[in-house]
């Protein structure tokens, strides 16, 4: 059994905290195994948790059609989420709920080897970023841990709230596209 199959055995198996007892899946995540690029939202809503796949609502669909803007789409790319079970009522998740789900998440992380992480949204910021990250001031910044690039966009689900952030969340999109091409520029030439 590869890792990969070990670990999502554990996720959908995991009773470390009570999101466990509402769902109806798993929201383990989809995508390429090793892409270049990993976003990371905070958890699954209503349609995710009844599909068993991260971003497949109407938040998912705009994600989507933000992807196409830079060329990337889920056959390029990995989704997942901070927690992988649904909170009530799509609240936000629970210190402990993150606390008990990131292991997973890590090594999601950790198999995908992804040279850019971009979080969707404040939760996932300040789970992966730093605590106190402020979307609404930080959004688009970088930064670089142990090799690998890391950002953060709105939440698609907050741009289909407030329309008027579409134009930030663009340029950031751009950021991300030149990002992409300079990681591929970089190890085009380490590559003998």
């Amino acid at each position: 059994m590869s890792e990969w199959d070990k670990l999502q055995e554990t996720c959908n198996s995991c009773t470390r905290c009570g999101l466990c007892q509402g769902r109806n899946n798993v929201v383990f995540g989809v995508g390429v195994r090793d892409a270049d690029i990993m976003f990371i939202g905070e958890g699954p809503g209503e349609q995710e948790d009844l599909q068993g796949e991260p971003f497949v609502g109407a938040a998912g669909k705009l994600l989507d059609d933000m992807l196409s803007i830079i060329g990337v789409n889920r056959k390029n790319c990995y989704i997942a989420n901070i927690v992988k079970c649904r909170p009530p009522g799509n609240r936000d998740p629970l210190d402990d709920e993150q606390a008990a789900c990131i292991p997973y998440l890590r090594k999601q992380v950790e198999l995908v080897k992804p040279q850019i992480i971009v979080c969707l949204g404040r939760i996932a910021a300040q789970r992966i970023i730093y605590p106190n990250f402020r979307i609404t001031r930080d959004h688009g910044t970088w930064i670089c841990r142990n090799g690998t690039w890391i950002t953060a966009i709105y939440h698609p689900s907050a741009l289909l709230r407030d329309i008027s952030k579409r134009p930030e969340t663009f340029a950031d999109l751009l950021s991300i596209e030149e990002k992409l091409r300079e990681v591929h520029a970089n190890m085009q030439e380490r590559t003998p």
